[in-house]
């Protein structure tokens, strides 16, 4: 057995800056063999950097980095993989043009020669049903096919598939994002055992419950720095949010808000899954908040979109009344347009209302981002600065801005909150609620159970159809659950 006291991993005065930005001042951390460490901040306290640093995509300006006792003079993404030290980022990393096999050989070279593919899809096929039992996910899949949650999957299980590197310590930075409550278990529970064979995890999430839950220690960083480590048994969740820089009572005011009353109106959308084989539809009306629940994949992005095509016109067993705008989860492939400033991405729904005569008005584009900067809190000094400057939580904010600064009276909202501090939700929850009080409509597709909350109702999906239609009166977690494993009939 592996003494849990054995300092893996030892970073010392880590400091790094991007110009003017200090993003780490003078951090101090170590990893110890045989524990799951809890990192949590909000979004820009300097965790990713951090990671970054330890997987050596980026180098420290101070400070040192020890691996098993040895200072790394010249440590890099290489080195760190020799080491043992591996990483799944927030944005997932895989070929979408290649097939699940192929994306797990770019991480082992050593699966070489004939019979490269048949070996690497025996290794991640392996992986995949000791994390994910029951993944209906094949080695020939092309990644490009696959939905973010199996995507996500993929790349978890790449991350612990081991050949001739040896595996010590895997970071996991919002691994559960894209996942559902179902899949992310099975996820926790194989970290669980990983852990307790004498490996180590770093666990990034935003979920609270999911880190006090799962580490053994919990590190908490705001501005470039650790504001506190300890066990995890010594924090709770508003002890959490105290250390991170916010309020727990917000968290409890939101709650109320959202039980509050108002005023609805006629109705807005009807849409009936294509699968659905009884009389059950969704039905929305201005000013409500509808939750769509359910284990991923199951149809929600499905009904989504095929309302979000009806608006351009006539398409069966759907009826929309309003204009509308998506708020993509999956923020890099269907969210931002990466080589636009922050001001044009916001711009771009609301294009209409910004032409003069035959040329868009920069003044115009730059009001409404500035107005929607300062509404929804977006962090930057500049708001003609590239989106890609952003935190991924000011990024999926300035996608809400698009949405919202346009005139859309229906907002179809894709799982938006995955990957975001809860700061920023809070932030982003209020906004719905207040935009809802003034006549707009949401339609919100979540993983999030506790964001289910906000809704006025809930649709929960099973096997591409609505299972369940819950009012805030029913709604429970544990209704939730059950409705989702509900056998189709």
């Amino acid at each position: 057995m592996v003494d849990a006291r054995t300092i893996l991993v030892k970073l010392e005065g880590v400091e790094k800056h991007f110009g003017a930005v200090r993003a780490l001042d003078g951090v101090d951390l170590n990893i110890f063999a045989g524990e799951c460490v809890g990192l949590v901040g909000h979004n820009g306290a300097g965790k990713s950097t951090l990671m970054n640093i330890l997987t050596g995509t980026l180098a420290t300006g101070a400070g040192t980095i020890s691996i098993s006792g040895s200072v790394e003079d010249r440590y890099s993404v290489s080195r760190a993989l020799a080491l043992g030290i591996r990483c799944v980022f927030q944005e997932l990393s895989l070929c979408p043009n290649l097939s699940v096999a192929e994306n797990t050989r770019i991480n082992h070279p050593s699966l070489k020669g004939i019979g490269w593919q048949r070996k690497a899809a025996a290794l991640i096929a392996q992986k995949l049903d000791e994390i994910f039992p029951g993944h209906s996910i094949d080695p020939s899949d092309i990644v490009g096919d696959l939905s973010i949650g199996r995507r996500q999957m993929v790349e978890v299980a790449r991350a612990f598939t081991v050949t001739d590197a040896p595996l010590d310590l895997v970071i996991l930075d919002e691994p559960t994002s894209s996942l559902d409550s179902h899949t992310a278990g099975q996820l926790l529970d194989f970290v669980r055992r990983f852990v307790g064979s004498g490996k180590s995890c770093i666990l990034i999430s935003h979920l609270l419950g999911e880190v006090l839950g799962n580490a053994d220690r919990i590190v908490v960083m705001r501005d470039g720095k650790v504001v506190a480590a300890d066990r995890a048994a010594v924090f709770d969740r508003d002890k959490l949010v105290t250390s991170m820089g916010g309020a727990a009572a917000r968290e409890k005011v939101a709650a109320e808000a959202a039980k509050g009353t108002r005023e609805i109106g006629p109705i807005c959308v009807k849409a009936r899954p294509a699968r659905q084989r009884d009389d059950m539809q969704l039905v929305a009306r201005s000013g409500e908040i509808i939750g769509l629940a359910g284990l991923a994949g199951n149809g929600q992005t499905d009904l989504l979109l095929a309302i979000f095509e009806a608006a351009g016109g006539s398409r069966s067993g759907i009826e929309v009344t309003a204009p509308l705008a998506l708020v993509a989860g999956d923020r890099q492939s269907d969210g931002i347009f990466p080589q636009w400033s922050i001001a044009r991405n916001i711009g771009i729904r609301s294009i209409e209302r910004m032409v003069r005569g035959m040329l868009i008005s920069s003044r115009r584009e730059a009001e409404l981002a500035s107005r929607w900067q300062e509404r929804i809190k977006i962090r930057t000094p500049d708001m003609n600065n590239n989106i890609l400057s952003l935190s991924g939580g000011n990024q999926q904010k300035a996608l809400f801005a698009r949405a919202l600064g346009s005139d859309a009276r229906i907002i179809l909202m894709d799982d938006p909150m995955r990957g975001v501090d809860i700061g920023t939700k809070l932030d982003v929850y209020d906004l719905i609620r207040e935009e809802a009080d003034s006549g707009r409509t949401f339609l919100w597709y979540t993983t999030e159970t506790e964001e289910l909350d906000n809704c006025d109702h809930v649709y929960v999906f099973h096997g591409g159809r609505i299972v369940a239609n819950l009012s805030r009166d029913e709604l429970t977690e544990e209704k939730v659950i059950q409705s989702s494993f509900d056998e189709a009939v």
